[in-house]
């Protein structure tokens, strides 16, 4: 159901990742032994001024109760931005935002569902965002009814003999159906036919009422999650077009609910699902009407990115810049709780506040610039970075490169050993983490699940997108690989964009400090380069160049 989420899961693989570098990160390499002497004097200086006395207290600041929890459009997130805007200051950094100052506003306007919502089965109610929740794109403000029946996966095809619509006219009908792939057909094929789109096609195209999504029992997110995420509020960039698609109202409802749609049919739930999974599926009525509303309202605000740069010491290329990058935003204030957002992504911000810290204390600046960048709204699609990126503050031209931290605090497992570069094998930065992590003593592995494409989904690609080479850090721990893994599940299930997101006893900030440590000395590396990183000829963004507003070619 990624299609609908935008960025809610982006970060999802990372505990994938972690999971896969534990186990196999060795193998891909052996690493130097842990040792910094054949680091420059000024990278060495750099290192010993990254301290985790400084990422700890970031760290528990910005994931405070008083931050409210950095949520964009929020009281916490502009307070969260003036902190950190404060804390630019103190560091000597120059303002780079909007009129002399640290601060660049971003319009946004928010979305949430009003309580004249409803899904109602009969006579009963449903609890929107536990029960339920509409998916986007589907007409908002009207309301829907009609008898219940259920499609099992809605599919027709020849090839395998199916006809789940066979004999049903859906007009008028809320049709109550299964998201694909069956159990037999595998996901690469349900998705090359494009099947999930053309059976929607035709439901809509049929007339019916509402669309029901229930859950198989196979997915990967499911349907509670999914409609845990759907009923928040939703943010978008003040001014963009609205997607809005002529279909009717489409439901996801988790497995309490799709009990409910069956409780007056004469099959059960369960004997549903299993009669779905056999090509002799037929539809079954629900003896049941559903009534469902959605109504919205739209509040509008802004957001602020948090920009300052430390000016370069070389005559020219002071005119060039690395961009240093970190969102602080958090999902903030939900249902009367706070959504902390200590790993993700305080805990990041925190490591990049670190670096500009150890560069302001350097006594040459480096050669080129150095542009601190804090975004906001990346939770809800990117959108700060993205707007920087449409609107720099500095000429995207020379933006030499961006260094981008997000994750799920990963590093504070333990002590990294294993590291990814989310874009190194497109651009030159690539072999210049492969040469510091030799020196750093830690194994550099390429991207374990290329095919979840984490690369395009975290802040970094907005950059990417202006033709600016970009590098995302990722940091695994050595260590008892049972531990970590339970330890990873566990936090996934709990509290991943959940308020237990908090700052543990037991994270390990010699990990953080060596991630940051990574950031800053490979940015040092970039600036002391005569020339910018340059995208590699065998990218699919070989012929960009910066500053670039053309489409990006699809990936072969």
């Amino acid at each position: 159901m990624k299609l609908y989420l935008r960025n809610t899961f982006a970060l999802r693989p990372f505990a994938a990742f972690l999971l896969f570098a534990v186990l196999v990160g060795p193998a891909f390499s052996q690493a130097a032994a842990p040792s910094r002497s054949t680091l420059s004097v000024t990278e060495r200086e750099l290192s010993e001024n990254i301290t985790i006395g400084t990422i700890k207290e970031i760290t528990a600041a910005l994931s405070s109760a008083e931050m409210q929890g950095r949520g964009t459009m929020q009281p916490g997130g502009d307070k969260a931005a003036n902190w950190i805007a404060d804390r630019f200051q103190k560091l000597g950094l120059k303002p780079l935002g909007d009129k002399g100052t640290y601060l660049q506003k971003i319009d946004f306007r928010e979305t949430v569902f009003t309580p004249e919502t409803t899904f109602r089965i009969g006579d009963e109610a449903l609890k929107f965002g536990t029960d339920y929740a509409f998916l986007p794109y589907s007409k908002e403000g009207k309301s829907a009814n009609g008898e219940l029946v259920f499609v099992g996966y809605g599919l027709q095809s020849r090839d395998l003999g199916r006809d789940d619509l066979a004999g049903l006219n859906v007009s008028g009908k809320v049709v109550v159906m299964l998201d694909g792939p069956p159990a037999s057909i595998s996901k690469e094929a349900w998705d090359k036919s494009n099947a999930k789109f053309a059976i929607l096609g035709t439901i809509v195209r049929g007339g019916a009422s509402a669309v029901v999504i229930i859950g198989h029992g196979r997915e990967k997110e499911t349907p509670e999650l999914i409609i845990d995420y759907l009923g928040r509020r939703q943010l978008a960039i003040a001014g963009e077009d609205q997607e809005s698609l002529p279909i009717p109202p489409i439901v996801m409802a988790g497995k309490g609910a799709a009990a409910k749609l069956f409780a007056k049919s004469q099959t059960s739930l369960s004997d549903a699902l299993t009669s779905a999974e056999t090509n002799s599926f037929k539809p079954v009525k629900l003896n049941q009407s559903a009534r469902l509303v959605s109504k919205t309202k739209v509040i509008k605000g802004t957001s602020s990115n948090v920009a300052g740069f430390i000016e370069g010491s070389d005559p020219k290329l002071k005119e060039e810049a690395v961009l240093f990058s970190a969102h602080y935003d958090a999902y903030g204030v939900e249902n009367g709780k706070i959504f902390f957002g200590a790993a993700d992504n305080a805990l990041g911000t925190a490591e990049m506040l670190a670096v500009a810290e150890a560069y302001s204390k350097m006594v040459v600046k480096p050669k080129r610039s150095m542009i601190f960048l804090a975004v906001t709204g990346e939770e809800y699609g990117l959108y700060g970075s993205k707007h920087w990126a449409k609107n720099p503050t500095w000429n995207i031209k020379k933006v030499a490169a961006n260094l981008n931290l997000d994750g799920i605090g990963s590093e504070v497992y333990g002590p990294v050993k294993t590291m990814v570069g989310y874009g190194a094998e497109h651009s030159s930065i690539g072999p210049l983490l492969k040469d510091l992590a030799v020196t750093m003593g830690i194994n550099v592995i390429p991207d374990p699940m290329p095919d979840e494409k984490v690369f395009y989904r975290s802040d970094h690609y907005s950059f990417v997108e202006r033709g600016v080479p970009a590098l995302m850090i990722l940091g695994a721990p050595a260590g008892d690989k049972e531990i970590w893994m339970k330890r990873i599940k566990d936090w996934e299930k709990t509290d991943y964009h959940q308020p237990g997101d908090t700052i543990q006893p037991g994270w390990a900030w010699e990990g953080a400090e060596t991630v940051a440590e990574a950031m800053g000395i490979l940015g040092l590396r970039i600036s002391e380069t005569d020339a910018m990183p340059a995208w590699l000829p065998t990218s699919r963004f070989a012929k960009l160049e910066r500053g670039n507003t053309k489409e990006i070619p699809e990936e072969k």
